[in-house]
């Protein structure tokens, strides 16, 4: 006779069937999604994800960032919960699986308990954070960053769309605004699943990512100023380019990454000219440099450089410069006992992995602040994410959420 629990394996087919349910839910124009934060079809995904929470007996709890906590009750009322979860917001032009699967495998976790007849000391809790990918409201992680303590919560309902929208303004309007206290919660440990967004795990023919660290990051916002003038009709000894400061900078910053190898990068990912005429030099050029580093030292090293070659390169044109820190972590040890927890489930299913570097910010790595915390990641096609082509296997989503299951089950203590 086998122990409650030795054959734990999800329901891939239910996985697989509610990713793409919630995928119909703010279609992109190319196949994948844009259901960015705190839009109506935000608001929408939301009600389904609670729906399905509801069917499966768990109970609601929402914070005052819009965070939505949804809980399996434990043996023991006094034990910590464990938290399992990521984000169901998405890029303008984002995949079906980034975040997503992360969530969805976490309910997918709870309902195979429930059918396995499974039970925990420790509660279980299934998280959508609020604006992880910060596409629409700057930075990203917000939520999880306001629970962390890292933000306030009066800073993050500042924050502004494009459109000079607020966050907390927008989180009312489409009613999921919650009243629990940010970051009151406490937690026994942290799982995060997520897609890998790099072409590591393809390329290894590695099924399961075990997730050693999170890269740190800095985003940095320049602002050059320049002088608009005819393209046509302006000498070129009379020019103060800021666009030509701008490629410069880009071109540093690739020089300063590549300097750094391995295992730093960086890159200009957004950029706003004015007046973004075809015939008139800009006279104020907006882009935000992403720099990312496992290591402190270059991290940091690599912010000064760039910050002092950038003015250099500014004050040679006559350009001006200003610069602004807009998003910044640093790098992240995850939690050995939950790291090793991984890499034996894995073991036990027969699954290939290996450890892997998380090249992107996640919710875990706020988290990991205030509670043992860890992540599983499984690989994607090519390595492409934040596009609408993401594309992952049905048994890749099942093999990770399998090790999930294991993981959570066993740090959760099962109760035979």
């Amino acid at each position: 006779m086998t122990a409650p629990g030795e054959n734990m394996r999800i329901n891939g087919d239910r996985l697989w069937d509610s990713l793409m349910e919630m995928a119909k839910i703010g279609p992109g124009i190319a196949g994948g999604n844009n259901r960015q934060t705190l839009t109506d079809a935000d608001g929408e995904g939301r009600h389904l994800f609670k729906r399905w929470c509801d069917e499966a007996g768990m109970t609601m709890g929402v914070d005052k960032m819009g965070t939505m906590f949804m809980t399996r009750p434990g043996t023991d009322p006094d034990a910590l919960p464990v938290y399992v979860g990521s984000h169901l917001d998405t890029q303008p032009t984002g995949g079906k699986y980034d975040g997503v699967l992360g969530v969805l495998a976490a309910l997918e976790v709870v309902r195979s308990m429930n059918d396995l007849g499974i039970k925990t000391k420790h509660p279980i809790v299934v998280t959508n954070w609020a604006n992880e990918e910060g596409a629409r409201f700057a930075p990203a992680m917000l939520a999880s960053g306001v629970f962390a303590g890292v933000h306030t919560l009066d800073y993050a309902y500042g924050r502004k769309d494009l459109e000079g929208l607020t966050y907390g303004d927008e989180l009312k309007r489409i009613g999921w605004q919650g009243d629990e206290e940010v970051g009151a919660r406490k937690m026994h440990a942290y799982f995060e699943y997520h897609i890998e967004q790099g072409p590591i795990l393809e390329a290894e023919n590695k099924q399961i990512g075990v997730v050693t660290h999170c890269q740190g990051l800095w985003w940095l916002e320049f602002t050059l100023t320049g002088k608009e003038a005819h393209t046509g009709s302006t000498p070129m000894n009379h020019r103060v380019n800021a666009g030509l400061a701008m490629a410069r900078i880009m071109e540093m910053v690739q020089t300063v990454a590549m300097e750094n190898q391995p295992g730093c990068v960086g890159g200009v990912g957004q950029v706003n000219f004015s007046p973004n005429s075809r015939n008139v030099l800009p006279g104020t050029v907006i882009f935000t440099v992403d720099i990312r580093s496992p290591e402190q030292a270059k991290l940091d090293g690599m912010r000064a450089r760039i910050e002092k070659e950038a003015a250099e390169i500014c004050a040679k044109l006559g350009v001006g410069c200003s610069v602004e820190a807009v998003g910044h972590f640093d790098p992240v040890t995850f939690d050995p006992t939950l790291v090793a927890s991984v890499r034996k489930a894995a073991e036990d299913l027969g699954y290939s992995h290996m450890n892997i570097i998380s090249g992107a910010g996640h919710d875990a790595c706020w988290a990991a602040k205030v509670a043992p915390a860890t992540m599983i990641m499984c690989p994607c096609v090519d390595g492409l994410s934040h596009n609408e082509a993401e594309d992952i296997s049905k048994e890749w989503a099942s093999a990770g959420c399998d090790v999930l299951l294991r993981a959570v089950v066993e740090t959760a203590g099962i109760v035979e």
